[in-house]
């Protein structure tokens, strides 16, 4: 099923501030949070559903590449999972969102239970890069990362700071009453617990440096500079509660021999020679999904251009697929042997081989605008 969009999630235009988007959250967030719908599943839906738009949107560079290429933009994996990628998670919403209110969410709704802050990882970040080709179609990379996890035989003991809850909460007296606030703990820095014992090639946090193979999807379409995000695959972070960081993967593109991409259009440059523009020939050209045969017409003149209708790459928002245009180039020798020298003199007045382009022959710049119209 495909997913809802994110400014009609929150109800608001594309055009919105950032303080109206962080207006429009806050309001589904009270609206839907789960100590006031206890038990609905359709509230919890509606409240993971805003969070996620929010961490989008909220996001000036995660904004732009949504308004650009849409949810397309942040699938990645196995699927996606985490923010941007249809797995939603309720300790991640409350983690990464729940100072919004200033007192957090949990016990700002009168009676709830205070929830257990969770530490997330640190990000990791890879360029992969990609052929034409490969683009064209798609394509699982598998690649090597290091990554630091949590070593076997840690042990943990509760911070007695915060008793656990990885963040400490202040109140204070003001004019308008008495104000709850909540900061991350300073002692374990959010993890709730603190290493009792770890083994020896454990950093200080516990943790140890692995290599491993981590299986990428990538959708057909993509461009120079996206990118994906590959949720839970970022570094581990210290403490049993925590949560992985994740890998975001930058999408480099290959620079082809002999095509060029504009957007979803591929240009090829086709030359032949002088007698086969006058007789006409068939031609097998080389696309970014297979040989096909093209006709060259009798007289065809360079500069000519040949449209293979959706031969292109496909949209990374699936709204079809562009174009292949051969542009036909006439090749001039540039030595003749005598024969061919008496030849060509003897044709310099010949009626025939006299330039006489019709009205309809469009110029250069009108086969251009053609191209975009």
């Amino acid at each position: 099923m495909a997913k809802k969009d994110f400014y009609e999630i929150l109800g608001i235009s594309k055009s919105a501030s950032a303080a109206e988007i962080k207006k429009a959250y806050r309001k589904m967030a009270i609206k839907y949070h789960p100590d006031k719908n206890p038990d609905d599943a359709t509230a919890e839906t509606k409240f993971k559903e805003a969070a996620e738009a929010y961490e989008i949107l909220s996001d000036d560079n995660k904004k732009a590449r949504y308004d650009q290429y849409g949810h397309q933009a942040f699938e990645g994996g196995h699927g996606g999972g985490g923010f941007g990628g249809g797995g939603m998670n309720m300790e991640d919403i409350f983690s990464q969102f729940g100072d919004i209110f200033g007192g957090g969410f949990g016990g700002g709704f009168g009676g709830g239970q205070q929830r257990q802050a969770r530490v997330k990882g640190s990000n990791m970040r890879i360029r992969v890069k990609l052929t034409l080709e490969e683009i064209a179609k798609g394509v699982e990379k598998k690649v090597k990362v290091r990554r630091k996890i949590q070593a076997d035989g840690v042990t943990y003991s509760t911070c007695s700071t915060c008793n656990g809850a990885g963040q400490v909460t202040r109140v204070t007296n003001t004019i308008l009453g008495r104000m709850q606030t909540a900061a991350t703990c300073p002692t374990c820095q959010g993890a709730g617990q603190s290493i009792k014992s770890k083994p020896s090639d454990a950093d200080a946090n516990g943790l140890i440096v692995k290599e491993e193979t981590v299986a990428i999807q990538i959708p057909a379409g993509v461009t120079e500079g996206v990118q994906l995000k590959v949720a839970g695959k970022g570094n581990e972070a210290p403490g049993k509660n925590s949560i992985s960081g994740d890998l975001l993967v930058l999408i480099e593109e290959i620079q082809h021999a002999t095509l060029k991409r504009e957007g979803t259009n591929i240009h090829y440059d086709l030359y032949i020679n002088l007698s086969e523009a006058v007789l006409g020939i068939s031609k097998e050209v080389e696309t970014v999904t297979g040989k096909v045969k093209i006709k060259i017409d009798p007289g065809t003149q360079s500069g000519k251009i040949l449209r293979l209708k959706g031969k292109g790459l496909p949209s990374i928002e699936r709204y079809g697929n562009g174009d292949f245009l051969i542009h036909i180039n006439v090749w001039t020798p540039q030595e003749l042997n005598k024969e061919q020298k008496k030849f060509f003199e003897d044709m310099q007045n010949d009626a025939n081989f006299k330039p006489s382009p019709n009205a309809s022959d469009k110029s250069f710049f009108e086969k251009v605008k053609d191209m975009f119209m």
